[in-house]
C-alpha cells in the first residue's frame, strides 16, 4: 500500500461513529457513482497478508458495512433480538489457535466424503474435480486459508427462520464488508468452509453462538500483501439481453 493511501485510511479509519456520520455527506449522484464503480471495479480476493494490524476501527467499519445488508425479515420476523451476529478472531488468539484444527478437521472429513461418493459416480468426479483438488490442496497446506493466515477472521452469523434463506442474507453482508474493506485499503478472503462449521458444537463453543441457531459464513481480512489488478469482466451488452 503506497504510504498517502496508509494515511489516508489512518486517518479515516472507517468506525462505525464515521460511517454513520458518512450518510449525512453531501455528494453529487455523480460522485457517489463514481466513487462506487472505482471500488466495485477494485474489489479483489486476497489471499496473501502483511504482518501488519489493521486499527479495530477499520474492522468496526467492516461490521458496520455488514450490519446494514438486506436481511430475510419475512423468514425470521422483525424481532427486537440481534438477527445478525460477528465474531472477531485475531491471529494468534486463544481462539484462533482452537479453530484452526477444527476448521482443517472439517476440510479433511469433506474431502474424504466427497472422494468415497465420487469413486463410483464419474458424473460427480467430473463436476465437482475443480473443488476436489481445491479440498486436496488444503490438506496439504495442513491449514485452511484465511483461518490463522491473516491479521482478523470474523465470523458473521445470521439467525435461521423459514424458509431458510440465511446463507442467500449473508451473501449480502459479506459483499458489503467486501466493499467496505476495499474502500479501506485492505485485502478481503472469503472463508467458505465456515458455513460447515454452523452445527459443530465445539466451534460454536468457541465463538460463543448456540450451535444449530444460525447459519455462518467467514472471512478474512488484512492489509494485502500483493497489488492486485482490477476485475476483469466482458462488457454488459456482451452478457445482457432485452427481450420484447
Amino acid at each position: 500500500m503506497k504510504d498517502t493511501a496508509r494515511e489516508n485510511t489512518l486517518k479515516y479509519p472507517g468506525c462505525a461513529k464515521d460511517c454513520e456520520a458518512a450518510f449525512g455527506m453531501a455528494l453529487t449522484t455523480d460522485q457517489d457513482n463514481a466513487v462506487l464503480d472505482r471500488i466495485i471495479g477494485k474489489r479483489r480476493s486476497h489471499r496473501r497478508f502483511t504482518q501488519e494490524i489493521p486499527p479495530d476501527a477499520m474492522v468496526e467499519g467492516i461490521i458496520h458495512a455488514g450490519l446494514h445488508a438486506p436481511f430475510a425479515a419475512a423468514a425470521i420476523g422483525n424481532s427486537e433480538d440481534y438477527f445478525r451476529r460477528f465474531v472477531v478472531v485475531r491471529k494468534g488468539s486463544r481462539a484462533m489457535k482452537e479453530l484452526v484444527p477444527l476448521a482443517f478437521n472439517t476440510v479433511e472429513a469433506m474431502a474424504g466424503d466427497l472422494e468415497r461418493a465420487a469413486a463410483g459416480n464419474p458424473g460427480l468426479r467430473e463436476q465437482a474435480a475443480g473443488f476436489m483438488n481445491r479440498l486436496a490442496a488444503i490438506k496439504s497446506m495442513g491449514m485452511v486459508p484465511g483461518i490463522g493466515t491473516a491479521p482478523f477472521y470474523i465470523v458473521a452469523a445470521e439467525k435461521k427462520g423459514f424458509p431458510p434463506v440465511e446463507q442467500l442474507s449473508l451473501a449480502h453482508c459479506m459483499e458489503n464488508m467486501w466493499l467496505k474493506a476495499t474502500a479501506l485499503g485492505l485485502g478481503f478472503q472469503i472463508v467458505s468452509v465456515t458455513a460447515q462449521m454452523a452445527d459443530n458444537s465445539e466451534f460454536c463453543r468457541i465463538i460463543g453462538l448456540e450451535a444449530g441457531k444460525w447459519a455462518l459464513m467467514g472471512c478474512a481480512t488484512g492489509y494485502p500483501a500483493d497489488t492486485l489488478s482490477p476485475s476483469i469482466r466482458p462488457s454488459v451488452r456482451e452478457v445482457t439481453a432485452w427481450p420484447e
